[in-house]
């Protein structure tokens, strides 16, 4: 079964998923075969004699466990994903996955700071420095066009265009959409570029943003940094690079901007993904409400 799961991990590549997604289903299938092994002799698992009943000892196994509904819904994703590769390819006739009813989590509403958070946050950097000035372009960049922070570690020089206030980005599954720079952002990065020599090296990437070893960022080095400022603004909120994000979407949204719009700036593939940002605005809406209706008591 080991070489299925390699040979399916292989196909989620080929087919542009993340390196993140292909990382968490192999952890996933992994358990899963080392669990099946009680149940094959020698503990060589067959996957042609996989049953509905293997599979539902092994989500109650799961069940026991410190938030397993959440756990419960990826790793049934996982199997569903691999039982229908192994099918299509012939490897097994039915998929088991089909007798499994999911089951499913309620997504919790992504924490945003609020439009006065931001405004402070994004005046703490040290614009005196070069440290301060690239910090100060990453947290209006990140804002402005409400990139995930992969997304904006591998914006190349020339995927901008400061003139007309673009940026392209590459997000999951490889693909690629153009989202709006604005003002703020682009004149933090103008100011960013005119002290970039400071962070280049002999082998630096053509990568707008660089380390101070003059090396692509990666994910957590760029949330280390992030942090650091979150704290500055609510340390108590427990705010993640992903909030600027989220804020991006809210703020958008509470100010008249239509969702299919958002969910193309954010690049979701579905639009109900982008609905979560409906649930926060309509708290804003309640409670503009209450404030506001002269036939609603406190």
């Amino acid at each position: 079964m080991k070489k299925y799961i390699a040979d399916f991990c292989n196909y989620l590549a080929l087919e542009g998923k993340s390196p993140r997604t292909i990382t968490a289903y192999n952890l996933d299938l992994e358990q899963f075969h080392t669990f099946l092994k009680r149940y094959f002799e020698n503990g060589e698992v067959d996957i042609k004699g996989i049953t509905v009943l293997n599979i539902r000892d092994f989500l109650r196994f799961l069940n026991e466990k410190p938030d397993c509904n959440r756990s419960l819904a990826r790793k049934s994703a996982a199997l569903n994903a691999f039982f229908r590769y192994c099918k299509r390819n012939g490897i097994i006739q039915n998929n088991p996955m089909e007798k499994i009813k999911r089951p499913k989590y309620e997504v919790p509403l992504p924490k945003c700071f609020t439009e006065e958070e931001v405004q402070t946050l994004l005046s703490i950097p040290d614009t005196d420095s070069p440290f301060g000035i690239r910090n100060k372009a990453i947290l209006e960049t990140l804002y402005s066009s409400g990139l995930r922070i992969s997304e904006l570690a591998g914006i190349r020089l020339q995927d901008i265009d400061l003139q007309r206030g673009l940026v392209r980005v590459t997000g999951k599954g490889n693909k690629q959409r153009i989202v709006p720079l604005g003002s703020y952002a682009v004149a933090a990065i103008n100011n960013y570029l005119r002290v970039r020599q400071y962070f280049i090296r002999e082998k630096s990437p053509e990568l707008l943003f660089l380390t101070k070893s003059g090396k692509a960022f990666d994910t957590k080095q760029l949330d280390i940094i992030l942090k650091r400022y979150f704290e500055l603004v609510a340390r108590a909120k427990g705010y993640s690079p992903h909030s600027l994000r989220h804020s991006f979407a809210t703020h958008l949204l509470s100010r008249g901007a239509d969702l299919r719009a958002i969910q193309e700036l954010l690049g979701h593939s579905l639009l109900s993904t982008t609905e979560t940002y409906t649930h926060i605005s309509l708290e804003d809406i309640k409670e503009a409400y209450k404030k506001g209706h002269p036939r609603n008591k406190e």
